[in-house]
């Protein structure tokens, strides 16, 4: 297992460098935001994003079901939730009750990571739009599933955790292979389940009433910068405007969506 899944701290560090170089400075491109902004973010894991939007002047909610994340969260924004700029609400998505959990509407919506993990995709994004306010805009970071290691099988140790596009096997090989190496995931099943392609996503946004905004393919993902040293690259042009092909030759895509104007 590489050490940035192991090392919880420096894998925090890792995104909060990543959200200050390119997640945030992308997402302003497009909206603008500053003291008073309200940014809710979806799986909000230890909390580096919520950490770089609070040093803007953002209001922030995260919300985050694994316990272990809102540990480190809890320890590494301490300081942020004594002054009232970030609450974390400990939650599956879909059990959060807006009303009476968020209690209010959002400027920004955020999802880094976390929309290839999403059972019912299409229900999230639609519900999404309700919470947000009048010029509101949600950003989306995910790695599409054909992509080499669109199945997260990094995570594991030995080949198949060095080995690309295998996570694309039909299911039971996919299960046969883990269990073969006694490193079967739930995880890597529900990302096989969950995962989601370009055009699957766009699709999405469609049919629930937004518009993309703004869009950015990755040839070479900014967050293996610090990860492999690789150098950042916008995928090239030829391969972005041909549909599917691009999927396995996109390592992350980040987009701002908004709703349409009826």
């Amino acid at each position: 297992m590489y050490e940035f899944h192991t090392d919880y701290k420096k894998y925090f560090e890792i995104q909060l460098s990543n959200a200050k170089q390119w997640v945030l400075p992308f997402i302003k491109e497009a909206k603008e935001f500053g003291k008073g902004t309200k940014v809710l973010e979806i799986g909000c894991g230890q909390g580096s994003l919520l950490k770089a939007f609070s040093a803007e002047g953002c209001v922030c909610v995260g919300v985050e079901m694994y316990a272990l994340w809102l540990e480190k969260a809890n320890e590494w924004l301490a300081e942020e939730i004594k002054e009232g700029t970030v609450r974390l609400i400990d939650s599956n998505i879909y059990h959060v009750n807006a009303d009476k959990d968020l209690g209010t509407k959002f400027d920004i919506i955020v999802l880094k990571d976390v929309i290839e993990h999403i059972h019912d995709q299409e229900k999230l994004i639609a519900w999404m739009k309700h919470f947000l306010n009048p010029g509101g805009v949600i950003f989306f970071g995910f790695p599409p599933w054909q992509m080499p290691y669109g199945g997260h099988q990094q995570m594991l140790q030995g080949w198949l955790g060095k080995t690309p596009y295998w996570h694309m096997l039909p299911m039971p090989v996919f299960k046969a292979l883990m269990r073969k190496s006694n490193q079967y995931s739930d995880d890597l099943v529900e990302i096989k389940e969950t995962g989601i392609s370009i055009e699957r996503f766009e699709r999405i946004t469609r049919r629930t009433g937004y518009e993309i905004v703004k869009q950015k393919h990755w040839m070479v993902n900014p967050v293996y910068e610090y990860k492999f040293g690789w150098k950042p690259r916008v995928q090239l042009g030829l391969i972005k405007a041909i549909p599917f092909f691009r999927n396995f030759f996109t390592t992350a895509v980040y987009y701002i969506i908004r709703p349409k104007e009826e």
